[in-house]
């Protein structure tokens, strides 16, 4: 009997046939439960979509309305090997062939013509500013050419190997680009410095590969980012910008071993990068070229 009870208590919750209700409630209670629900939800979203609406009013299409001030931008090398690791063997083709159609692909649209064709000569030497008219923008916003031939035994017009063929392999090293940066003061460029880097070979004990990386020549001369490329002013606004790029090539470089090499960004307007972050103002990377089968 108690159990016949409970299963008429539960199927009564359920659905009561006299009062007629549901899950005790009748149908008019669940109609104003349903309907505050509505006008809840609806509410909510309203809110949410005029808030969405009233942020995006305060974006430029062009550059960030808030900006983070980068300190130190980050720097990069191509090719960039596996883990910033660049080996291969001059006798075998298949081991550097890879390194040349990356600069080969990286480095077209850098070629004379085109930059020709969608960029301008400007005055090197001195910042390209295109300030806007209070509120009308100067967009789109004229880039300044930057030709591969400035990259020269780099530049792969005259080796296609970029050195790799002679043990005297050619890397390029491009800056990150940061909206609205002026690298330099007082007419002074940016420029990139290589050596070697020191690394830990013990507990305590260091080392570094200084007498082994031999001479080192930079492209366009001094190693240098002209004051011209700069500022830049996004990729919507500047759509044809060309990063200045610089290369550098070993000449004499120790074969057959491990040389570990670091590239800095020096600069008067430019502070040195912190120590937690790899990228920031300087480069790493391990070079190896083997010329035993």
């Amino acid at each position: 009997m108690a159990k016949d009870a409970e299963k008429s208590t539960w199927k009564d919750f359920i659905w009561n046939s006299r009062t007629r209700e549901f899950c005790g409630r009748t149908g008019s209670s669940w109609g104003l439960i349903l309907l505050f629900y509505l006008v809840f939800y609806i509410f909510l979203a309203g809110m949410f979509c005029l808030t969405m609406y009233v942020m995006l009013q305060t974006l430029d299409d062009y550059k960030p309305t808030w900006q983070d001030r980068l300190g130190t931008p980050g720097m990069m090398i191509r090719p960039r090997g596996k883990a910033m690791e660049i080996s291969y063997n001059t006798t075998n083709t298949e081991t550097w062939d890879m390194y040349i159609k990356t600069l080969d692909n990286f480095l077209s649209p850098y070629n004379n013509s085109l930059q020709a064709e969608k960029n301008e000569e400007c005055t090197p030497d001195q910042y390209f500013v295109q300030a806007d008219s209070g509120d009308v923008k100067n967009n789109p916003k004229r880039s300044c050419q930057f030709n591969r031939t400035l990259l020269e035994k780099c530049s792969g017009l005259d080796d296609h190997t970029y050195g790799y063929q002679a043990g005297k392999p050619c890397i390029i090293i491009k800056l990150n680009r940061v909206i609205g940066m002026l690298p330099g003061k007082d007419g002074q460029a940016p420029f990139v410095t290589c050596g070697a880097k020191r690394y830990k070979v013990g507990k305590d004990e260091w080392k570094e590969d200084s007498d082994k990386i031999g001479q080192v020549e930079y492209y366009p001369e001094n190693g240098t980012f002209n004051l011209m490329y700069y500022p830049y002013y996004g990729k919507k606004a500047q759509v044809n910008y060309s990063q200045p790029l610089v290369a550098i090539k070993f000449l004499n470089i120790t074969l057959n071993e491990d040389i570990n090499i670091e590239c800095r960004i020096i600069s008067n307007n430019i502070p040195p990068g912190s120590v937690r972050d790899k990228f920031a103002g300087k480069v790493s990377f391990k070079l190896r070229i083997n010329t035993k089968g």
